[in-house]
């Protein structure tokens, strides 16, 4: 069935949504059929003349109170780009409409206790109509799902067989967590307070893999000193999201990885006492633990987005000791410049470059090598393995 639009912006006035329409104009001035979707007219015509955006994208207006319009738009697009989150909260009633139209759908999402929530929902009839459901494609966590794949393409041509363990260290990053993060971390500590049977899905790294758990896998929660790189580590904040989508890539993938595989993530604080004193000051530090960061809907001005970046290495350990390497770069901040690029180009990948079956997808389970190409392109990423 032929559909009025490639893509819809569902957010379009929120913070990262307007940096998604920004992109895709500018990037994607013809060729693309896309449209503007959000809950009142007046602010996204109001947007849509502040980011200098041609009258001619069309605009839609969608509310997650009323899932008859989440619907009705659904049936107009290929594929919806949610950025309304914390989706806990407002983002349910539109995967299920994804999920019963055999409409795409991709999003920031980075709580995994919803997410789980909706593979066990909405699974089974997104796989009937054909619907390709993708959550977690900024920040959290297309670098470090494609990251691992690319160190593990590599160990398999090398080695012929993929590494069984993969360690993740973030080696520099600038810029914020973006506002949308930090609500939806309180949404999910608040929901687990409600409902103590979500305290094991946030605890498991195995939580997005139904039916399967793989071998035990490190915390990452203490500081250490970590000899593959001869320096302090401390745990990072996105660890906890990005393990289980990984996972869950390697479980979709029918366990491309090995069924050893073993993987975490940490942020390096350097070498010597001062590397393991930033270690141990870190691991105390809880970057949500005040209202001093940015609000959902609030964010960095340009000069701060594009003075961004970020380096993500991953070090595939052999049963032999031998060792693979790969690295993983964005030329953004990670929370609002690079994860708004990272969304348009999976809806944009979706729509142009892969097929692939109905159901809850990982970026890199459905989309691979085909997202990576697209984002060293477009986006300003590099993926490098050797």
């Amino acid at each position: 069935m032929t559909t009025d639009f490639d893509v819809i912006v569902y957010g379009a006035t929120g913070y990262t949504g307007r940096l998604v329409a920004e992109y895709i104009a500018q990037t994607y001035p013809t060729g693309v059929r896309w449209a503007m979707a959000g809950r009142s007219l007046t602010k996204l015509e109001e947007v849509r003349r502040e980011m200098g955006i041609g009258a001619d994208v069309p605009l839609i207006t969608a509310n997650a109170d009323d899932p008859s319009s989440l619907r009705a738009m659904c049936e107009r697009t290929d594929v919806v780009i949610s950025t309304v989150g914390p989706y806990q909260l407002y983002g349910s009633d539109l995967v299920a409409a994804c999920a019963a139209t055999g409409t795409a759908y991709v999003d920031l999402c980075g709580e995994p206790a919803w997410m789980r929530q909706m593979i066990d929902a909405h699974e089974a009839e997104a796989k009937r109509t054909g619907a390709r459901i993708v959550f977690s494609c900024g920040f959290d966590s297309i670098p470090f799902d494609l990251g691992v794949l690319t160190l593990q393409e590599a160990a398999i041509e090398r080695f012929d067989r993929p590494a069984p363990r993969v360690k993740c260290r973030v080696r520099t990053m600038k810029g914020t967590f973006s506002g949308g993060t930090a609500a939806s971390l309180k949404a999910t500590l608040a929901a687990a307070a409600r409902d103590p049977s979500l305290v094991p899905l946030l605890a498991s790294p195995f939580a997005l893999t139904p039916g399967h758990k793989g071998p035990h896998q490190p915390t990452g929660l203490i500081p250490e000193f970590d000899n593959a790189i001869d320096a302090w580590v401390a745990p990072f904040v996105m660890a906890p999201i990005n393990t289980k989508n990984v996972h869950r890539t390697n479980f979709l993938l029918a366990q491309r990885y090995g069924a050893d595989f073993v993987y975490d993530e940490m942020v390096v604080t350097g070498l010597g006492e001062m590397g393991k004193a930033a270690a141990e000051a870190l691991t105390k530090l809880n970057p949500f633990a005040d209202d001093k960061g940015p609000k959902p809907g609030e964010g960095p001005s340009k000069e701060e987005r594009e003075a961004g970046h970020y380096d993500v290495l991953f070090i595939g350990l052999m049963p032999d000791g031998t060792r693979i390497d790969a690295v993983v770069t964005g030329d953004r901040d990670p929370g609002y410049g690079s994860t708004s690029k990272m969304l348009a180009e999976s809806a944009l990948c979706l729509v142009r470059d892969v097929e692939g079956d109905g159901g809850i997808w990982t970026p890199g389970a459905l989309m691979g090598g085909a997202l990576r190409e697209r984002l060293i392109a477009n986006a300003g990423l590099t993926f490098t393995a050797g």
